[in-house]
């Protein structure tokens, strides 16, 4: 039996393989046209306004009872109720999404990942408390949550991250709870991490992580003592590589020897490609800091405390370096 429909999507998708697997922030916009006789039922809807959209996703297959994650035949096989899969027995969506306008019975909402002429079954406020008033949401330890944001502050405090640049993990079990993308590390709040599979990189939480999360994943998987990562883009040791004159850390310190062996340089590789993300991996095996040729310094630790303090070292090695 098929639910009461109250409204359609209009959007700019037209079939199943152009819908991302979860809502992107990076998409335009669609529209939900409710049906003239649901007008009472909306007339409290307000811009501004999160709701949870229920949809009814026509082209699902009602007989599937198991399916490769994300549609990669790679990933083992899982049964469908632990997926998002649009086949399922009974196929209705949900979405979390703003209203971002509306025009009479169209509502304007962002973001929804359903193909044009998907029925809409309901609507219903989003009551659920967000990270920054619940603190960290059930996916995050606190202590985890905590560290990271106290990492990006005292980072920031110290001149190793500016503005939005950078990012910071820490390895949770087979998860990694990582700084979102465009958050500033000065600033964190529990809504700035996202939580993503290891093994798999597919997203678990609503949050978009950062564009380096494959660094950070090829690292640990490359690396099973690294359970922190902090990505720095230090100034001054940025600034010794633009010099171009032999090892970043030749000096004839105690410390500079001792640190510099924790040291290694991988070619410059563009930031966010598989490329960069392998290169730094593989590094990782052997060395706790590698820094990127025009890009920045990835350190990583037993803990938040040993990679952000291996941080601070290469930086103050380089300052001192840059006055010689």
């Amino acid at each position: 039996m098929n639910p009461r429909v109250i409204g359609t999507v209009r959007s700019h998708l037209v079939s199943r393989e152009q819908c991302p697997k979860y809502g992107d922030a990076s998409m335009p916009p669609v529209w939900i046209e409710l049906a003239p006789d649901f007008e009472p039922a909306a007339t409290d809807l307000q811009v501004g306004d999160s709701i949870l959209v229920l949809t009814w996703m026509h082209q699902g297959d009602q007989s599937v009872l198991r399916c490769h994650p994300q549609g990669n035949r790679e990933l083992p096989m899982r049964g469908i109720f632990s997926t998002r899969s649009p086949d399922r027995p009974t196929p209705i969506g949900l979405h979390a999404v703003r209203i971002l306008g509306r025009e009479g019975l169209r509502l304007k909402v962002h973001p929804l990942e359903v193909i044009d002429g998907t029925p809409v079954i309901d609507i219903k406020p989003d009551n659920t408390p967000c990270p920054a008033q619940t603190e960290f949401s059930s996916l995050v330890n606190p202590d985890t949550g905590q560290a990271i944001l106290t990492a990006g502050r005292d980072g920031w405090q110290r001149g190793l991250f500016a503005g939005f640049n950078g990012n910071v993990s820490i390895r949770q079990g087979e998860r990694v709870v990582i700084t979102a993308t465009g958050s500033a590390k000065g600033h964190l709040s529990p809504k700035d991490l996202a939580v993503v599979d290891l093994s798999t990189g597919t997203p678990v939480s609503s949050v978009r992580a950062s564009s380096e999360i494959a660094v950070h994943l090829e690292v640990y998987r490359n690396q099973p003592r690294a359970k922190a990562i902090v990505h720095t883009h230090p100034p001054k040791l940025l600034a010794l590589s633009l010099r171009g004159e032999g090892p970043l850390l030749d000096l004839p310190l105690f410390e500079g020897r001792v640190f510099a062996d924790k040291l290694t340089r991988v070619p410059a590789h563009r930031p966010g490609t598989v490329e960069l993300a392998q290169a730094v991996g593989q590094a990782s095996r052997d060395f706790e800091a590698v820094f990127m040729d025009n890009h920045g310094l990835v350190c990583w630790g037993d803990s938040m405390i040993q990679a952000l303090g291996l941080s601070e070292e290469l930086e103050s090695l380089a300052g001192i370096a840059m006055t010689r």
